[in-house]
């Protein structure tokens, strides 16, 4: 494979997933990690994307968000219309961060009037200028690659939560792994917030679908609704709805 299409890989790659890792990309593409090191170095210099520890990262999923750096936008606005409609005043909603997550926080119409927790600064931002909304920043360490709070501390304030609804994303979603996802913190963050929530949606683009990653969040039993930007009878959905609520 020439670089060219080595790197339009990797970047596709980074623009489903947000975050990618040199290892999966080594053994994906079949060469070595120092190749890919060099790869990812390159692009980053050309501005392309951004390099973390391990890997790399979509520009779009770092703060402040350009608009136009944001993948698939509009196949993520339309999850975040779905999912507006399962909120109900006086609900208490627990959310996760990520770019489809502010795409949903932008559209919070005015006269909603729920109680909302978030480990997600960034979305706690973004809604700051709603005077009917209730606000509530988890705090803890800051996860530098995924934006959101982490560790023990974040876990102690979400077992005294009691959410109705819980909204959060995913990197990976599959029949047979479940929800899953390359972040070791983050997935026990994820596990906390199902666990406090009555009911779970995961908000995924199509592209997500089928794909799996290395560490487990939990089995598809454990959510509710699963809300993406297909229509609920497409065909790439259809062993799905044998599972969950498509929305």
């Amino acid at each position: 494979m020439l670089k060219d299409e080595r790197q339009a890989y990797i970047i596709k790659q980074i623009n489903i997933h947000n975050k990618v890792l040199s290892a999966d990309l080594s053994r994906q593409l079949d060469v070595s990690e120092d190749t890919i090191r060099r790869d990812l170095n390159e692009m980053a210099e050309a501005g392309k994307i951004l390099k973390v520890y391990g890997g790399a990262i979509s520009k779009s999923f770092h703060y402040p968000f350009q608009q136009n750096e944001v993948y698939a936008r509009e196949g993520k606005k339309e999850i975040a219309r779905k999912a507006l409609k399962l909120i109900q005043n006086g609900m208490v909603i627990l959310t996760g961060g990520g770019t489809t997550m502010i795409e949903m926080a932008r559209m919070v119409p005015e006269n909603l009037s729920c109680t909302l927790f978030t480990v997600s600064p960034l979305l706690a931002l973004e809604l700051t200028e709603h005077s009917n909304l209730e606000v509530h920043l988890i705090g803890g360490q800051l996860a530098k690659n995924s934006q959101i709070c982490v560790g023990a501390q974040v876990i102690n304030q979400l077992s005294d939560i009691k959410a109705d609804l819980c909204f959060m994303g995913t990197n990976g979603i599959s029949l047979q792994d479940g929800i899953t996802d390359s972040d070791w913190e983050v997935i026990q963050i994820k596990k906390a917030m199902i666990n406090c929530a009555e009911k779970t949606a995961v908000m995924s683009i199509a592209e997500k679908i089928n794909s799996i990653h290395k560490m487990k969040v939990c089995n598809l039993n454990a959510i509710n609704y699963v809300i993406t930007d297909l229509e609920p009878k497409h065909p790439h959905l259809s062993q799905y709805a044998k599972a969950v609520t498509l929305l």
